[in-house]
């Protein structure tokens, strides 16, 4: 049913969404240079969002290239702070400089999938989430971190929704799945009208 689906991620979440609603996608990581591509953009004055598409449409035509036939999907996600892209925390110091920062305040994740097939994009999504988070003290974050620190240092934004994160916020707007680097409701429509999974 979805042997020919690729997913080009190293990302365990989203292989997991995949598999929780039934497709087993070929996991193939692509080595794109992402800082490179966002620099780029940036000094173009890109819109985050097309940031956010650019990084998942440029591993979707990495491994595109490689699986002739095949619906490659490319995803990424990105976090935008007034205007600003924050990236994955560098270190536990700048993952709660970045909490901290962001506490009190709205800011969103725009999560991109771009599926490629034979070298070239058939299909691409945006969606967006607005996230508020609470004012939480210095002292819980810097707890939160050092709880955390393993699996947020993989996080754009240091927090996992999934996991003790969910904390961190006051109200969500917007899709579950896109929290997760995922829009995996408008994913599952295309599939299904390609025929590429079962309706």
């Amino acid at each position: 049913m979805s042997a020919h689906i690729i997913l080009a991620s190293g990302s365990e979440i989203r292989a997991q969404l995949l598999r929780n609603a039934g497709i087993d996608p070929y996991i193939v990581s692509p080595r794109v240079d992402e800082d490179t591509i966002k620099v780029s953009l940036l000094a173009e004055g890109a819109p985050p969002r097309d940031i956010a598409d650019a990084l998942a449409e440029a591993k979707a035509r990495k491994v595109s290239g490689k699986h002739p036939g095949s619906l490659v999907l490319g995803c990424d996600q990105v976090l935008d702070f007034d205007g600003e892209i924050l990236s994955k925390p560098k270190s536990a110091e700048d993952a709660l400089a970045q909490l901290k920062r962001m506490r009190g305040k709205r800011h969103m994740l725009l999560s991109a999938a771009v599926i490629y097939r034979d070298g070239e994009p058939i299909w691409r999504h945006v969606g967006q989430v607005r996230l508020f988070m609470r004012m939480s003290s210095d002292a819980y974050l810097e707890d939160y971190v050092s709880r955390n620190w393993d699996s947020i240092q993989h996080a754009v934004g240091a927090y996992k929704l999934e996991e003790e994160g969910v904390r961190l916020f006051t109200n969500i707007e917007g899709s579950y799945f896109n929290v997760l680097g995922l829009p995996l409701i408008e994913l599952i429509n295309y599939l299904g009208l390609q025929g590429a999974i079962e309706q």
